[in-house]
């Protein structure tokens, strides 16, 4: 595999000739990719330079996954227009669980590193800190489109959010990593851990950014607007979001997600390889029968789906939070759900419900309908 498969879909390989150099050097290279736990889910968009480091995998070298515990409480100020809510040490915990599993799907277990990156920010001391803050000024900082944007708009900006990119770009040092990789949004960051490697005497790593996968409703894939597909989602769903993508923006997802441009001819038919290419990838040929059954029935047909094929949950009585439940059970966030709820897009029974507390016992016996394609069933007590 040449450079030009190693890079395919890349939007920076930066600085210009660098990569072809590492390359040189006779070694298994070290490729970073770090990715902050603010989700339960990674989704096919996070999974874009993820495609990327299996491609360095399957030329020998070895994928550094961090996992970012550590950063995760801080949060990254990328393209934010305010900073990021912070998760609890638990919601990171259990986020962070997840995130292997997920990111399997995608990688070589033969030839990947796990890391978490309060294994060494948890431990710098404040004289550390205070190092590692004297590797850039606050001017080049506030260079951030994001952080200027926010100055103009006299918006607040933590110092917590200042020491970020520093932070992230020690992650590179603690791994002396050779390659990182992140979406065009993380450029700032990925070219901040240049700058503090070398200033650690490390050679500074290459970077390399990946577009941003934009989703069926124009906005770039995100967990928090709900227009995510997970790598772990259940098949029927994962089949049927596919399916949403509009004719436009198929030769963008073949050429992101497939990695190959799509073949002339019927619309839906791409949409259905498309579709078919992403579950297969996640559950296999069963889940790709299941997904697309499901659609055929429920969506092209407007039948609901076999009770059979309704996954089902018991409940111990006691008042039900609903968005806590279709969290569990479907993904996305609680306030996902919430919003769901109350625009009138859940039925209990074929009846919409927008409270969002209910007592089990209403409950019990009944089907939950969330949106067109996700069913519940929930036994009696």
């Amino acid at each position: 595999m040449g450079v030009s498969e190693l890079t395919r879909n890349a939007v920076d390989v930066l600085p210009e000739g660098a990569l072809e150099g590492k390359l040189e050097l006779g070694r298994p290279l070290r490729v970073k990719l770090g990715i902050d736990v603010t989700s339960p889910d990674i989704h096919i968009g996070r999974a874009i330079p993820l495609q990327r480091m299996r491609a360095f995998q399957d030329e020998g070298h070895t994928g550094v996954l961090i996992i970012g515990d550590y950063t995760t409480r801080i949060g990254d100020p990328s393209g934010r227009s305010a900073e990021r809510p912070v998760l609890t040490d638990e919601e990171i915990d259990s986020n962070a669980r997840t995130y292997l599993d997920q990111a399997m799907v995608i990688l070589d277990p033969a030839r990947t590193e796990v890391r978490f990156n309060g294994e060494w920010l948890s431990q710098l001391s404040y004289a550390e800190v205070v190092r590692l803050a004297r590797t850039v000024t606050v001017a080049r900082l506030l260079e951030r489109d994001d952080f200027a944007k926010r100055m103009a708009a006299q918006a607040p900006i933590s110092v917590s959010e200042l020491l970020y990119p520093l932070m992230q770009a020690y992650d590179s040092v603690a791994v002396e990593a050779d390659v990182e990789l992140g979406g065009t949004d993380q450029l700032y960051n990925l070219l901040a851990g240049r700058d503090v490697m070398e200033a650690y005497g490390l050679e500074p790593q290459v970077v390399l950014t990946t577009p941003l996968l934009v989703s069926w409703d124009g906005k770039k894939m995100s967990s928090s607007e709900g227009n995510n597909i997970p790598l772990r989602m259940d098949p029927e769903e994962q089949f049927g979001r596919a399916m949403r993508i509009p004719d436009e923006l198929l030769p963008e997802w073949y050429r992101l997600v497939m990695e190959r441009e799509p073949a002339a001819g019927d619309p839906l038919q791409a949409k259905l390889e498309l579709a078919r290419f992403i579950v297969r990838r996640s559950h296999g040929v069963e889940g790709v029968r299941r997904g697309e059954d499901h659609f055929t029935r429920v969506v092209r047909e407007g039948r609901a789906p076999d009770e059979a094929d309704i996954p089902e949950v018991s409940l111990d009585g006691g008042d039900v939070y609903l968005p806590e439940l279709l969290r569990a059970q479907f993904g996305q966030s609680n306030s996902h759900w919430r919003r769901v709820i109350e625009q009138g897009g859940v039925r209990i029974d074929g009846e919409p419900v927008r409270q969002l507390e209910l007592p089990a016992e209403r409950l019990a016996g009944a089907v939950i309908q969330a949106g067109k394609r996700q069913f519940l069933k929930v036994s009696a007590s």
